[in-house]
């Protein structure tokens, strides 16, 4: 039984692991989906928001745990799994990324797809679609349903886009920075999206390339397996938790 902590993207909630939390249950994991500060329903300003934040916050949660931690990282999720496993090393027994930013010790999402771009303009994703505001962005829900939920269940996906909120600035242009001795040997499972329009698939593999070790699983989805296949992914996740039950020490 391990304490499986679940890590939203940007844009979004603790809500996008709700199809998944009882499934985890009934395998006798105990799941703690987060808001992140100055996302989903936390009222943390925008202004404060950054990823030091992000850490601590999880970190608290982390702390009052008492069982082995699993890590789940959706999309920009995956860069504050990979700072909280090198924190937090000791009590890690693996970290999962579900298309998410698993990226060498530094480097920003936006500096990988630069890279990219110049060879594949399409790696922009939902970037052109973008509105400005105060401190943050907003992905409109019409942009929304076609970048990240095209193909999940019609209402579902409206849904989704609606419950979006305004990402912060400060916790969507970060970089993790993690050593070969904490976050490099723990065990890590990629969980690749191979219809993503958001990390599009050349961009996964890409950060696996980067950042060799992790075992994969492609899962024939858009962005957000969580509701266009949550079975599939819950299958994956139970997979890589069962084979890894506790901290390597």
């Amino acid at each position: 039984m391990a304490d499986i902590v679940l890590i939203h993207g940007a844009w979004a909630g603790n809500w996008v692991w709700d199809s998944l939390q009882d499934g985890l249950r009934n395998a006798g994991h105990r799941p703690h989906a987060v808001d992140l500060p100055g996302n989903g329903s936390d009222a943390t300003p925008l202004a404060e928001v950054s990823l030091e934040r992000y850490v601590e916050h999880v970190g608290a949660l982390i702390e009052a745990l008492d069982g082995p931690v699993q890590l789940v990282g959706h999309s920009g999720g995956g860069v504050t799994a990979t700072a909280l496993a090198e924190r937090y090393a000791e009590r890690i027994a693996g970290v999962s990324y579900v298309a998410g930013m698993m990226l060498p010790s530094g480097m920003g999402f936006a500096e990988l797809c630069a890279e990219l771009s110049r060879d594949f303009p399409e790696v922009s994703g939902i970037g052109p679609y973008l509105e400005a505001v105060p401190s943050g962005s907003r992905a409109p829900s019409d942009a929304a349903c076609a970048v990240f939920f095209h193909d999940a269940p019609a209402r579902a996906a409206v849904d989704a886009a609606r419950r979006l909120t305004v990402q912060p600035d400060g916790g969507r242009d970060i970089a993790a920075h993690w050593t070969a001795g904490r976050f490099g040997r723990l065990p890590r499972l990629y969980i690749e999206a191979t219809r993503d329009r958001s990390v599009l698939p050349r961009v996964q593999q890409r950060m696996q390339q980067l950042v060799p070790g992790a075992e994969r699983v492609a899962i024939d989805c858009g962005h957000a397996p969580q509701l266009a296949a949550p079975e599939a992914l819950l299958a994956a996740l139970l997979d890589f938790f069962a084979r890894h039950p506790d901290p390597v020490l």
